[in-house]
């Protein structure tokens, strides 16, 4: 009896800690129109735009540590299923730091517009 709370012990342990390492795709920042916005509109938005950057590097982070311990976890597989598993990851990855320059990219064009009217 002892043997079977122990054992389940672990494994509700194991799913708790699998599930807090669950990395969640922050919410994509809503940048304001440089062409209409105050001075007070564009330093909200870039504080937005800083939070929602921190807050996708933590997602890169939480993603890579995820790779790793699957990566530990996966045993002896075929060399072809590592591949894919390693291409769906860098996709994944790929894809975020994509977002993460086209929210920069956007903001930056606004601070211009904002700039421009302001002259």
């Amino acid at each position: 009896m002892n043997r079977l709370i122990k054992t389940t012990a672990a494994v509700a342990l194991l799913f708790a800690a699998q599930s807090a390492l669950a990395c969640d795709y922050p919410q994509r920042v809503s940048v304001p129109d440089g062409a209409t916005a105050s001075k007070e509109d564009m330093i909200a938005g870039q504080r937005g735009v800083k939070s929602y950057m921190a807050s996708m590097e933590e997602y890169l982070s939480c993603i890579e540590a995820d790779e790793a311990q699957r990566v530990l976890g996966l045993g002896d597989v075929d060399d072809k299923t590592k591949r894919q598993q390693e291409e769906t990851f860098n996709k994944k990855y790929n894809a975020a730091v994509e977002e993460m320059n086209l929210v920069a990219e956007e903001f930056n064009m606004q601070v211009r517009a904002y700039k421009d009217r302001n002259r």
